[in-house]
């Protein structure tokens, strides 16, 4: 009868098992204030560190390939000079008349445009900066805010350029061995680290001393290829995006900083997952109880769930604000790109990648014994 007794008392007064989890975990973390504190301030750093890193990944990004990746064309013909294979790179890149005819003609083909592509001085109100010029039809210019495309003799530059050199359509500058006016200014764009300036193929190849294009750039219909014509014509053609892997240094530079990243991203999850395991361990004889009493295996691991997202969550947007703010002052110093993407992405991976830490940390509940726990604490 007296076993009988405590077994109605239990039946009563066990708490509802959908309301357990969340009264447990907000219990745990105003129990445990400075270890959970701790835990959120060492993902809040991370966070920022992804996210300056990501942010600088595609600044360094944009500033290497934003020339290539804003052309109004979906792929690229590189050519090689005679006795060479063509390869994806354009510092080795040369384009014949012939092999531009047929592009420019072949099936599916709706422009074949060239590109000039080289790096020299401009020189304006008495300082000098590197840049690429571009010599190119006018319709692969970026939009215009001012002026007008170039012609023969003349040059667009980029608003960024613009402003720090002091220059307006009607402006002289001389670019490598020629003085050239200012024609318009674009909106800004570069190529390998330089910004670049836009002019004609003719006044691009008096300004190189090259008398070929570098590539073309080529507009195709849908899911026309142009395999056959590669291999007849000696050149190697790729889609816009596969063609950055031909600006020098371009792979090596991503590749380190995703790299560095993917690191980072590991990291988190291990750190987060080593405290969890040690908080679930010292919370054993808790859980004992808890289970004693009613509370299945599948809450408590929500339970525990619940802690760690409302650590990571809280530590990832904080350390995603932290990122934001530290990336507009970085953005005037070094390439940085800063916008709701880069700050989004890093902080939503490193709640994931946190969650599947915990995920790992915490399967130690489902194994609690409450007999064997209760009775190992006594």
């Amino acid at each position: 009868m007296e076993r009988a007794g405590r077994a109605d008392k239990v039946e009563e007064y066990s708490p509802p098992a959908g309301k357990v989890p969340v009264f447990v975990a907000l219990r745990d973390i105003q129990f445990a204030k400075g270890r959970f504190a701790l835990m959120g301030a060492v993902v809040t750093l991370i966070t920022t560190l992804v996210v300056f890193l990501y942010g600088l990944t595609g600044g360094l990004a944009s500033a290497a390939s934003s020339t290539i990746t804003g052309l109004r064309a979906d792929r690229i013909v590189f050519g090689a000079p005679a006795g060479a294979a063509p390869t994806v790179s354009f510092s080795n890149s040369t384009v014949s008349p012939a092999q531009a005819a047929a592009f420019a003609s072949a099936p599916g083909v709706s422009s074949a445009r060239p590109l000039g592509l080289s790096l020299t001085r401009l020189t304006a109100s008495e300082a000098a900066t590197s840049v690429s010029v571009l010599g190119t039809d006018a319709a692969l210019l970026p939009p215009l805010k001012s002026g007008s495309a170039p012609a023969e003799g003349q040059l667009a530059v980029g608003s960024d350029t613009a402003a720090a050199y002091h220059l307006a359509p009607g402006a002289q500058v001389q670019v490598g061995p020629e003085k050239l006016t200012v024609s318009g200014i674009t909106e800004q764009r570069s190529f390998s680290h330089a910004p670049t300036v836009w002019t004609t193929l003719s006044t691009w190849e008096q300004l190189s001393g090259q008398n070929q294009p570098t590539a073309l750039a080529l507009s195709t219909a849908s899911g026309a290829g142009p395999g056959a014509l590669d291999a007849a014509q000696g050149t190697k053609t790729v889609s816009l995006a596969d063609s950055l892997s031909g600006i020098n240094g371009f792979d090596a530079e991503q590749g380190s900083l995703q790299m560095i990243q993917g690191f980072l991203f590991v990291v988190s999850a291990l750190v987060v997952g080593a405290f969890f395991t040690v908080w679930t361990v010292q919370r054993k004889p808790d859980i004992a109880v808890l289970k004693a009493v009613g509370a299945s295996s599948a809450y408590l691991v929500r339970d525990a769930l619940a802690q760690a997202a409302a650590v990571l969550f809280g530590g990832a947007v904080l350390g995603g604000l932290a990122g934001a703010v530290g990336g507009v002052f970085a953005a005037s110093a070094v390439p940085f790109d800063v916008s709701v993407l880069s700050v989004a992405v890093p902080v939503a991976v490193m709640v994931l990648l946190g969650l599947l830490g915990a995920v790992l940390a915490v399967r130690r509940i489902t194994a609690v014994d409450p007999l064997a726990a209760l009775g190992a604490s006594r």
